[in-house]
């Protein structure tokens, strides 16, 4: 999610001395901060309510993603298909407490709207729903399942925010050679290992001080996960380019999109759940809150 800076200049962004004031210096961090808000208090109360919302957001995200890869006859008929996929693979995973039971009902949904697409770009239309279906059901499955879920999610959250914040700052004041200008023009080297930095920072600072973990087993392993939501960040990235767009969509102020908010965590949550439950890695490392 995090544009460092959005003026291409060679394979160098420019740094501090390019940075002028504009709304988004009172946009982004207020709607940060309010959406932040709203998902801990979400995380907080379940994981009904939880799936609830991610649904809900799978749908606007859906909407972004079926007009971004575009040609659909029947946007809206995409976007139904997708947030009902959803729905119906969290509802699965809930009830049976099988996650194969939801990635089945994510499939099924996928292969509906590929049908669904007639012949328009149906491999973007499907993958569209694989791509909000199945971190929704890693968020839920994460929140629902394991002891400590809230902490994790919450962990996982943090990790993702302050990499994407960590990136913006140190972008921006840093600048210096870009990762890749023609995807993504303002991802510099500086700002991703910024922002890992940071968040190996915050989220050894949170572990340390919620489940009094141990500051070198959980500064490194938030510095190699915060990787993933830099990944996250240049798929859509890459999307966006692919289909000539700048930003998803315009839904919240001074970020953009539904899906240029999210990028990092549809990315970053997949992994963790592959971490949690396949390979029994315990984020909290053995501590307890």
């Amino acid at each position: 999610m995090s544009a460092q800076h959005t003026t291409p200049s060679g394979g160098h962004a420019p740094g501090f001395r390019a940075i002028r004031f504009n709304m988004d210096w009172i946009t982004r961090p207020l709607f940060g901060f309010l959406l932040a808000s709203f998902a801990i208090a979400v995380v907080a109360s379940g994981a009904e309510a939880f799936a609830c919302v991610l649904a809900l957001g799978a749908i606007l995200g859906a909407r972004e993603w079926h007009r971004c890869v575009g040609a659909v006859e029947d946007v809206n008929r995409e976007m139904l298909v997708t947030g009902v996929t959803v729905a119906l693979s969290e509802a699965g995973l809930l009830y049976f407490h099988l996650f194969w039971v939801g990635a089945v009902l994510a499939v099924a949904g996928a292969v509906a709207a590929f049908i669904l697409a007639k012949g328009k770009n149906p491999g973007w239309q499907s993958a569209g729903t694989l791509y909000l279906a199945l971190p929704a059901l890693a968020l839920v499955s994460l929140r629902a399942f394991p002891a400590q879920g809230f902490w994790i999610v919450i962990g996982l959250f943090l990790i993702v925010w302050s990499t994407d914040t960590g990136a913006l700052i140190c972008g921006n004041l840093i600048g210096g050679p870009r990762i890749a200008p023609r995807l993504s023009p303002g991802k510099t080297w500086a700002g991703t290992i910024g922002g890992s930095v940071i968040a190996a920072l915050i989220y050894a600072a949170y572990a340390g001080y919620f489940w009094h973990a141990d500051f070198l087993q959980a500064a490194p392993f938030a510095f190699a996960f915060s990787f993933t939501a830099h990944g996250g960040d240049l798929f859509e990235s890459f999307v966006k380019r692919r289909f000539g767009l700048k930003n998803s969509g315009s839904a919240i102020p001074g970020h953009g999109g539904i899906l240029d908010r999210m990028d990092s965590t549809l990315a970053a949550a997949p992994v963790m759940a592959l971490l949690v439950f396949v390979a029994h890695f315990n984020p909290l490392f053995g501590a307890h809150a």
